[in-house]
């Protein structure tokens, strides 16, 4: 059952906190640049965009340069192509550059928010986490942003998700974390249907955590209020980083479960976790599980394994629930066989 709760913020904000948005990309240029094209289209007055590569091997840096400068055009069904801002102005760092930041950069503060990138060239793949820490680490220093948010490079924005999600986190301290509604990019030809609407967890039940309003279709039933969870998907994450204490994800997560983690580690300190349904964006869900194990019988490994550390991590009588977990597993595993098995 989902239980929403009214909304009942101002319509408009009096100012403009400063937002920083980190966007890690591996091997996936086309997809970061609708992204970023949906994101300077926002309506959002007072943000910095942080693009930070993996190491990528298809050119991914030099391909979004050429973007930059007003040539490789995306195409989307979700916006309307722009002119008007380019060329954007990139300032490009190396992994160990972004590190050794002293000072805030002016430069920077001189540009409208659409008009610059911000690229950290990593010199080997960090995996989801480390990745993005790399990017907190660097903004912390060099921006000292009030909010800093999460977004994958395989999501289109709406215009107005990110003023969404930084009203209503403004109207209480102890939102700590705050995520958008989600929508499949695309759903068996549809564009309406949610992938997530908040986390939920249950250290019982194998993997752990899981999505709440998953495959029902979009209406305004779910466009109005917020929905109070455990975790908000890394995909697209806002957190409060002046005021929560914690503002890393957990680097022994290399690449999975690191918002649930997140998630469990802030409520215990007192934070509120928040899904806001006004606010939405179209996710294109598991393009990074299929670059990084094209088997899927490597990529149900290397889950099985994350989702296995992240229980130990949180539950006290990991090893008494060990072999229920692995009896959960094949479980899940038998399902999704059957389902394709009917889908053929």
């Amino acid at each position: 059952m989902i239980i929403i709760k009214e909304n009942n913020i101002l319509n408009n904000l009096i100012s403009y906190p400063k937002v920083s948005i980190i966007i890690l990309n591996w091997n996936g240029y086309k997809d970061s640049i609708e992204c970023l094209e949906s994101l300077y289209q926002i309506s959002y007055q007072n943000y910095n965009v942080i693009l930070v590569d993996n190491n990528s091997a298809d050119n991914s840096i030099d391909e979004i340069k050429e973007y930059c400068i007003g040539k490789n055009i995306p195409a989307s069904d979700f916006f309307t192509y722009t002119k008007e801002n380019k060329p954007i102005t990139v300032f490009e760092y190396t992994k160990e550059e972004s590190e050794n930041i002293e000072n805030k950069e002016s430069e920077l503060e001189k540009l409208s928010s659409d008009n610059k990138l911000i690229v950290i060239k990593n010199d080997k793949n960090y995996g989801f986490a480390e990745g993005n820490n790399i990017g907190i680490r660097y903004t912390l220093k060099a921006q000292d942003p009030d909010y800093i948010l999460l977004l994958n490079n395989d999501i289109v924005v709406d215009k107005n998700f990110l003023t969404e999600l930084v009203k209503i986190s403004e109207s209480d301290i102890k939102i700590g974390v705050a995520g958008p509604k989600n929508i499949f990019y695309e759903k068996n030809g549809r564009k309406d249907v949610i992938s997530f609407l908040g986390g939920k967890l249950n250290l019982k039940h194998y993997p752990g955590y899981f999505h709440i309003g998953e495959n029902l279709i979009d209406s305004q039933q779910y466009s109005q209020g917020f929905v109070e969870c455990d975790w908000i998907t890394g995909a697209s994450l806002l957190l409060k980083v002046k005021e929560i204490p914690i503002k890393f994800l957990n680097s022994n997560l290399f690449f999975g479960c690191e918002d649930a983690d997140l998630g469990i580690r802030l409520k215990k300190n007192g934070f509120k976790i928040i899904a806001v349904l006004n606010s939405k964006i179209w996710h294109k869900c598991g393009v990074s599980r299929k670059k990084s194990s094209k088997k899927k019988w490597q990529g149900l490994k290397r889950d099985t394994k994350t989702n296995l550390a992240f229980l130990k991590m949180h539950n006290n009588n990991y090893y008494i629930f060990l072999p229920l977990y692995f009896l959960q597993l094949l479980l899940l595993i038998l399902s999704n066989l059957f389902k394709k098995i009917l889908n053929k």
